[in-house]
């Protein structure tokens, strides 16, 4: 399990947990290039005026100031630390827009930085995992699609209890509130993505106070809120409300492609569900929100949406489509719940022993041979007794221990069974499990 870190919201693992963090990032890089993203990596620190660009301005950012004041130029003043991987992206998009090739995919593993109250799943100092792709004045809402099911897989790859990805669409919102006469759909967005927390009471007493709606029009905002369905049956249901507009229709549209693809290719993991807002202003159309099942209080472990004037310079616009996973979020749910650990907390496979000290340059030797085959190998420091180097070995949880006799013989020994073999440096490997530490899902405890 994971300890507590001394500066509350900045966490640091043991070395057994950082492997489980690794895998995690090895895996979603794994499935990210095997869809064709290409990874990028943007400065930590951004203007505090661009950051502020995404609307989301109730979160604390960390700013940077420098020390000798007189150094600095008049473009650094107000610089802070990012908060999330969106605004970034946006920014080089447009910076770099004549050396890309649009649409242009992309994957983004970074580091940031969030100044707010640390509990379990929000830390200050987080890594976030995210995908977009992004169109030079217009982008297929095919590409909403296929999102969702790259990150469906990347997902399932992971020793993870099983998720879901709910999913909506703003233009399906929008219309629909606009259909009942609420005119402030940003404002009715901002309410409903609320509905989880408060409840629907509390959501319909900001309707009321906030934007003057009626019985009537928090009734129909909360009945279509309510609407979850695993399959395209959520048209019907809508359309069972009797509200119409063109824009509704376009985002009903457009979210029945998306189920229908996913729940064909993905069937009970991609569910539509309405009360999905995302409260950012800057969504136009598919909203993506995942929770794993039955720790749904953690929150989101990924979301996105689409985006279709985030990125612009002049008349020239970069819609998106895109998904952030929270990586240290589920990887503190990870250890914390023990879903998942490493075979062994150190790389190393063999510890070479020493007969006597002036044996060290020979070990060495030995030590060479296996690495130039892949096999990570340390070699002890002094002719201690071998009981005394296998309980160092046992210590540090490497399995083997290799011998060298005085007439030049070599043994290995598996210190976990006792087994002693002769070997040879130039051809022996250890079993496939045994070259890595491996992270492996734990069997989930009975209900």
């Amino acid at each position: 399990m994971a300890r507590k870190a001394s500066l509350s919201g900045f966490p640091e693992w043991l070395p057994e947990e950082r492997l489980v963090e690794l895998h995690v990032l090895d895996t979603l890089r794994g499935v990210f290039e095997l869809h064709g993203f290409s990874s990028i990596e943007t400065r930590a620190v951004e203007t505090v005026e661009q950051l502020l660009r995404k609307g989301d301005i109730d979160k604390e950012v960390y700013a940077v100031s420098r020390l000798q004041a007189e150094e600095a130029s008049p473009s650094e003043g107000g610089l802070a630390l990012h908060y999330d991987l969106t605004v970034p992206f946006a920014r080089y998009v447009v910076e770099n827009a004549g050396h890309l090739a649009f649409p242009f995919r992309r994957y983004q593993i970074q580091k940031c930085w969030r100044g707010e109250r640390p509990q379990e799943g929000r830390a200050r100092e987080f890594t976030q995992a995210d995908i977009d792709v992004v169109g030079d004045g217009s982008l297929p809402f095919r590409y909403d699609v296929e999102l969702a099911l790259v990150v469906v897989e990347a997902l399932g790859a992971l020793p993870l209890p099983d998720f879901t990805l709910r999913v909506n669409n703003r233009k399906l919102a929008e219309g629909f509130y606009r259909g009942i006469g609420l005119e402030d759909s940003a404002g009715v967005l901002r309410s409903i993505d609320k509905l989880e927390k408060i409840g629907a009471e509390k959501v319909g007493q900001l309707l009321r106070v906030e934007l003057g709606a009626s019985d009537a029009q928090i009734e129909a905002a909360l009945a279509l809120a309510g609407i979850r369905t695993a399959d395209t049956s959520f048209v019907e249901r809508v359309r069972a409300l009797g509200i119409t507009n063109d824009l509704l229709e376009e985002g009903l549209t457009e979210l029945e492609q998306v189920i229908g693809e996913a729940s064909r290719r993905a069937p009970g993991r991609v569910v539509a569900d309405l009360s999905i807002a995302r409260g950012l202003d800057y969504y136009t159309g598919t909203v993506y929100e995942t929770v794993l099942n039955g720790h749904e209080s953690l929150g989101s472990i990924c979301s996105g949406g689409r985006y279709d004037s985030l990125a612009s310079k002049g008349n020239r616009t970069f819609p998106g489509v895109g998904l952030s996973i929270g990586v240290t979020r589920i990887v503190s749910r990870m250890l914390s719940q023990g879903f998942a650990s490493a075979s062994r907390a150190v790389p190393t496979a063999v510890l070479v022993a020493l007969a006597d000290d002036g044996a060290w340059s020979q070990a060495q030797d030995v030590a060479s041979a296996l690495r130039t085959r892949g096999i990570p190998v340390e070699v002890a420091a002094s002719a201690e007794k071998f009981g005394k180097q296998i309980k160092f070995a046992d210590r540090r949880g490497i399995p083997f221990v290799w011998f060298t006799g005085a007439d030049g013989t070599h043994e290995v020994k598996d210190i976990r069974s006792g087994e002693q073999v002769a070997a040879d440096p130039a051809s022996w490997m250890p079993p496939a499990a045994d070259l890595r530490p491996v992270v492996g899902r734990n069997p989930e405890p009975a209900r």
